[in-house]
């Protein structure tokens, strides 16, 4: 069962819908200027000013404009520092929106305490609801649950207006510090306190029942959702009704749900569509998940890489990899920009079903037109082919996975996944093959301690002699110390 807070990050996600984007970048706009300074750490005040220097003018909506765009795409940092400058010229007069929106930038880049210390230097008439609200989804979203229902209180005490969004601030944070029992207590007294629950409150309370597997409780909460006058039902409810089915082994009653999710979802509403695919593929309804695909395709016009590999998952899932094959075709003459994990779907299915063949010709084709793939599902390969018994495959393809290896973290072989493939080697091959392994790492990448530790005990496991591989391992500076000694009396034991 999913935990509350990972089951409440996967309901929140699927609420977040984007609902503007400033879009138009003139050459000679202020916009056009900032937007490529994606670098999180590059100021943009300097270009800010340079561009009032040079004659310009700024127009306040612009500036927002900025701001909204730049948290769009989480770059929290640069919008806070387009709001200061704001502020710092004195020629705008900021709207409590805009307080807010501050404050919760701060929030987000130095912390609930220095968002406290620009809270306290409003003038009293700045400290607006939305301001309270803004500075209760600081302390929400850094899990200080003290502070945050002291601050509610405030809310209430002080008068100001309380809406469904405080309350749910409040139930987000009991779900995500694993306390899911007391959601439904919050969702209660936002009816007490006259606060309309909106669609995300039935839902976070829906989840909270759902993650505890009480299914009564959450049709009860669903019936209330459905005969509030005040409530438009939408596909976002349904879906999540329908994974909790799909979890308590409810066919029939997910179906149900996702037929229900369907009528609501809008036309053009590409991740309504994946999440219905997704939901049908669990439950094994092949014939609907072609539906849903030919439909999705037909009123989005264009497929991203999301919607590629959403339905490339799918179809794994119902070991219909010839259709899979078929979508990733699809996807190569689609001229979407290249993103690997789209292919890394199907050969993902395959390494798990044992064709590792097939796998390889995949990462090779990509490989021969110019693709890039990582090293992480080489060594992935090369396990399998290990499982298998395919030693040489397994040594070739761990070769491709070290050679792939970049200093940055995306392109960095996982020590789990070469402990575990040299691990195999040693135990499963022969004393050629030890040395050989060996002989590879060492040509490739700099062995650690606990990399010759990880081959002494294979060795010693395989009932192979240590030897050689001490002195080699003395040769890389390496001198037996109390861990090494450890080991190797677990060799001296077994003779």
């Amino acid at each position: 069962m999913l935990s509350g807070r990972s089951a409440l990050k996967t309901l929140i996600d699927t609420t977040i819908i984007s609902r503007g984007c400033y879009h138009t970048i003139n050459k000679k706009s202020l916009y056009a200027k900032i937007s490529p300074l994606g670098n999180p750490s590059t100021d943009v005040t300097p270009e800010l000013d340079k561009w009032v220097d040079s004659g310009n003018k700024v127009r306040f909506a612009e500036l927002q404009r900025i701001i909204v765009d730049l948290r769009k795409r989480k770059r929290f940092s640069q919008a806070l520092q387009v709001s200061e400058w704001m502020k710092s010229r004195g020629d705008y007069t900021l709207t409590p929106v805009q307080h807010a929106v501050q404050l919760d930038l701060i929030g987000k880049v130095h912390g609930f305490l220095h968002a406290e210390s620009f809270f306290n230097s409003l003038a009293e008439q700045d400290r607006t609801d939305k301001v309270h609200g803004a500075l209760l989804h600081c302390y929400v979203r850094q899990r200080e649950t003290e502070r945050a229902l002291a601050l509610l209180k405030t809310i209430r005490d002080k008068g100001l207006p309380l809406s469904s969004l405080a309350f749910n601030d409040i139930m987000c944070l009991y779900a995500s510090i694993d306390e899911i029992d007391k959601v439904p207590e919050v969702f209660e007294q936002m009816k007490k306190h006259g606060v309309q629950p909106d669609n995300l409150s039935y839902r976070i309370c829906i989840n909270s029942f759902g993650v505890r597997s009480d299914i009564e409780g959450l049709e009860k909460i669903l019936n209330e959702m459905e005969n509030d006058v005040h409530i438009t039902m939408d596909w976002n409810t349904y879906t999540v009704v329908a994974n909790f089915y799909v979890k308590a082994g409810l066919k029939h009653k997910a179906n149900i749900s996702l037929q229900k999710a369907e009528k609501r979802v809008d036309n053009k509403d590409a991740l309504g569509y994946n999440h219905l695919i997704s939901l049908h593929a669990r439950l094994g309804n092949n014939d609907d998940v072609f539906r849903l695909w030919s439909a999705e395709k037909i009123a989005c016009k264009r497929c991203h890489n999301r919607e590629y590999i959403n339905m490339m998952e799918a179809l794994v899932r119902l070991d219909e990899a010839e259709k899979a094959e078929e979508v990733l075709k699809e996807w190569e003459t689609s001229e979407n920009c290249y993103d690997f994990r789209v292919p890394n779907v199907l050969i993902v299915g395959y390494i798990e079903k044992g064709l590792c063949e097939k796998a390889e010709a995949l990462l090779n084709h990509l490989t021969e037109t110019g693709k890039v793939s990582t090293p992480n599902i080489w060594g992935r390969l090369a396990r399998r082919y290990l499982e298998t018994g395919k030693i040489e495959s397994a040594l070739d393809s761990l070769k491709i996975a070290l050679s792939l290896q970049d200093p940055s973290k995306e392109h960095k072989l996982n020590d789990k996944v070469i402990t575990e493939v040299v691990r195999l080697i040693v135990e499963k091959g022969s004393s050629a093959d030890a040395e050989r392994v060996t002989s590879l790492l060492r040509s490739m990448v700099r062995l650690e301690r606990q990399m010759y530790h990880t081959l002494l005990k294979s060795y010693i496991t395989s009932g192979k002699q240590v030897d050689r591989l001490v002195d080699i391992m003395r040769s890389d500076d390496y001198q037996e110390d109390e861990e090494t000694l450890k080991i190797l009396s677990l060799q001296q034991n077994a003779m």
